[in-house]
């Protein structure tokens, strides 16, 4: 199945064209997506996809054989609902209301993908340490982040998150980059992978992977 054959698949879940018109987009040009399929491909492990917003990154999974039970969490109940009438074409995946901050459950693989900057400082480590102990004995966590560097792309990033914010398909409260050192320091005793991951877009993206 070719990249197009699966990002209309993936917009053919989505009533809304400008939703759609989004999955496609995404779909094509952001590659957390195949970077989290590549770390998760061959794995049983329950997953737990933090910030999940209209479950596109389960689905993508599904859509390249991915059949681990995976359980999605976001606050914002807009996506949510989005997300459920589309997860009715997949089995073992399931979406619920909740606070990143909370606890979460245990023994799991554990995917963020660009939800850090919506919180500060003291939020991000209670995030980053509640994953850290969810984390399954052999498992892993797959962070995709924009961060603090100073770089134009950091800049640029910082613009777009608040204008999203502005028109409303955000709903978080701030945009405050973390650093690469904080995101790392949470995970002391892991095996760490860390790289850019610009792919064909502007943003400050850098991929985590951390393996127990």
């Amino acid at each position: 199945m070719t990249k197009h054959d699966v990002a209309e698949r993936l917009a053919a879940l989505y009533e809304r064209r400008p939703l759609q018109g989004y999955v496609r987009w995404k779909v094509r040009t952001d590659p957390a997506y195949r970077a989290a399929l590549n770390v998760l491909r061959n794995r049983t492990t329950p997953l737990l996809d933090l910030g999940c917003g209209v479950g596109l990154l389960p689905f993508f999974l599904r859509e390249h054989g991915y059949t681990a039970p995976v359980i999605g969490i976001d606050f914002d109940e807009r996506k949510l609902e989005l997300a459920r009438k589309a997860a009715q074409n997949y089995r073992d995946v399931e979406f619920l209301s909740g606070d990143a901050r909370a606890p979460l459950p245990e023994g799991r693989d554990v995917v963020l993908l660009d939800i850090l900057h919506y919180f500060d400082a003291d939020s991000r480590q209670q995030i980053l340490s509640n994953v850290a102990r969810a984390v399954a004995p052999d498992g892993v966590v797959v962070i995709r982040q924009v961060i603090h560097d100073g770089s134009w792309r950091t800049r640029f990033t910082r613009f777009v998150d608040r204008a999203a914010h502005i028109f409303r398909w955000m709903k978080a409260e701030r945009v405050e980059l973390p650093t690469r050192d904080e995101i790392v320091r949470a995970f002391e005793g892991f095996e760490a992978e860390v790289r850019p991951m610009w792919g064909r877009m502007p943003y400050n993206n850098y991929l985590f992977v951390f393996r127990r």
